[in-house]
Parts: structure tokens; sequence; C-alpha cells
């Protein structure tokens, strides 16, 4: 409706615009005891991350869990946070590749396209962000989940939120969301490019190439969820792409938590493992994830590094996520242009 042509006592409305709304998993807003509770009380409280009966977990989590885990998580948060920024990693790298993806999108499409960022656990909130959205005239909406491989425990309980959040729309936008992008070529040269980087910098070639993802109970696997398989062909493609032999990198998944058998093998152990083989430098990369994160910049750069170490490894490289790397901005926009297919000229 132009200006002209609404009544003196209707709502303004806002041009029409298409908003890519990118999300990952999120961050505390501080490494101190309250903000880790909060957030890790909404992580562990998520039934795609926990799916355990709310009778039997929920106790656990408050009564011991969250009374301790607070301090511990709180400490490797302490070790990597960017205090010029006072912001987890994380949060520091997501709003590089927001404000990268918004000035490529910009050139190609004008001001028609809005790019945000929101966290599925913390803030700023999916919720706050679709607000925002749709209060700035976004009649589409592109919801884009940072991971390349599917897992319901990511991608779906980020899908989600964003659904939940159209739900206190009085207008709700067109909505799409994009899918994995696994074995998208744009993605796999990238990773490629950041795995040829680092080795074209070393003396000498390491041994292996442990391609580390974040681990699942094996028995989500077993219910259907395609993440174990998206991650053993992003590690094939890799090595075609690198045109490597199968037995320069192997597949391997990290961060078990809980009692129960998760996807195999555990990275923490396999290093040591490789070590005691008499494999002792090793590279390690970790294609999982969009950004740095606790999950790299503390577990695999330290706790992962000192098991390979203590089992008798000298040379020990960990090779950066692709984070705001021009040639990943270029494949993340690639997939957006590729899912804005119809809603942008």
């Amino acid at each position: 409706m132009t200006d002209a042509a609404r009544p003196a006592d209707h709502p303004q409305i806002p041009a029409p615009k298409t908003g890519v709304l990118l999300a990952n998993l999120g961050t505390p807003d501080h490494y101190s005891y309250w903000p880790m509770r909060r957030y890790l009380g909404e992580f562990l409280s998520d039934k795609r991350v926990i799916d355990y009966p709310a009778w039997k977990w929920q106790p656990l989590l408050q009564l011991i869990i969250l009374t301790k885990r607070p301090f511990s998580s709180g400490a490797a948060y302490k070790s990597i946070w960017n205090e010029a920024l006072n912001e987890s990693p994380l949060m520091t790298i997501t709003k590089a590749q927001t404000a990268k993806i918004a000035a490529a999108l910009k050139t190609r499409h004008g001001d028609g396209v809005m790019v945000d960022f929101c966290m599925r656990y913390g803030n700023p909130s999916t919720q706050s962000k679709v607000r925002e959205m749709v209060a700035a005239g976004c009649q589409r909406i592109l919801f884009f989940p940072l991971y390349p491989q599917y897992a319901g425990a990511t991608s779906a309980t980020a899908n989600d939120q964003f659904f939940r959040a159209l739900m206190d729309e009085t207008w709700q936008p067109a909505s799409r969301t994009v899918p994995a992008y696994f074995d998208h070529p744009r993605y796999i040269d990238a990773l490629a490019r950041s795995v040829e980087r680092a080795y074209g910098g070393m003396a000498r070639k390491p041994d292996i190439l442990v391609c580390s993802y974040h681990g699942m109970p094996l028995r989500y696997l077993m219910q259907g969820d395609p993440y174990h398989c998206q991650c053993q062909k992003t590690t094939r493609l890799l090595k075609e792409r690198l045109g490597w032999a199968d037995s320069d990198l192997v597949t391997t998944f990290q961060s078990k938590f809980g009692p129960e058998d998760w996807l195999k093998p555990y990275t923490v152990e396999h290093v040591a493992e490789l070590a005691k083989q008499g494999k002792k430098n090793i590279a390690v990369i970790a294609p999982a994830f969009s950004a740095d994160c606790i999950e790299t910049l503390e577990e695999i750069n330290e706790e992962i590094k000192d098991s390979f170490e203590e089992a008798g490894g000298e040379a020990f490289t960990y090779i950066p996520c692709l984070n705001d790397d021009d040639a990943h901005v270029e494949a993340l926009c690639a997939v957006i242009d590729e899912n804005l297919s119809g809603w942008v000229v």
C-alpha cells in the first residue's frame, strides 16, 4: 500500500524486504557462574539435545549438573574469551561472517535483502531477530543454520526455534530453511584450501589429517539421523578434492557427554592411539563447525592435544575453522543465493 493510498489511521507498512537470518549454536553472555548456568540450562534442557524423560533428566540437571558444570565450563570459556570485546570467539566470528555476507549480498541484490544472525541458545535470540526482521519489512525470511552436516541436535532444533518465533508474528513472513551443505562443492573447496594453506607453511607434512566432528549418541544414528553419513561423505569429498589416499586422513568424533555409546572413534582416544602407532606428527581439522568455538579452541587445541602429546605425539597442528575466510564467505553466499532462487533477482 502506497503512502497516498493509506488511510490516515492505518499503521505504517515498511517497504518489503527479504531477510537472511544466519543461526549458530550460541554462547553464554559471560564465563561467570550465573550466565554459564543460564546458558547451560537452556542448552541441556533442549529435548533435541538430551532426549531423556524430563522426570528423570531435570532433577539430575538442576540439582547436580547445573550446580557444578558452570564452574568447569566457565573456566574453559575464560581460557578462550575475547576480553577486548567481552564476548566469546564464536560471537566475534559470527559477527564478522555476518558483516561480510551482508556486504556481498548487498552488492548482488541491493538494499532489498537484510542479513542478520541469531543464536539457538543465549543472545541474540532467534525470536528477537525474527521480530526485528518482520518489523523492518521482511515479508520473506531465509533461515540458515550454519551447520554443514544436518543433525537433529543442531539443524533441527535451530529450525524448531525459528518456527516457534514465527508463531508469535501477526503477519508471518514466507519462510524457507537452508538444508545441510556438507557436500556443496564450494564448501569442500574452502575446506581443502584451508588444509593446503596450513600444510604449505609446514616444514614436514603431517602423518595424517584427523577430521574431528562433533559427536552424538550412536542411538541417534540408529533412529535415522543422517549426521554420521554426512560427516563421512564430507571427509571423502575432502580427500578426493585434495587428491589424497585413504590413509592420509581419518574421521573421528569428539565432545562425548553422558554414559551411553556415541559415534566412534572418539577423537581424544584416537589421537593417542595414532601416537602409539608411530604417527608423531598430526593435524586436526573440524569440518562440522562453521566458526571456532569452545569445542575447537579449548577441547581440540587443549584437551585433545594433551591426549596426543601424553601418548608420545610430538607435533600437533590445529587447522582453524573456516570462520570469516573469504573462500568460506563465498561458499556460504553461494548456498544462500541458491536458496533465494525466485525470491530475489
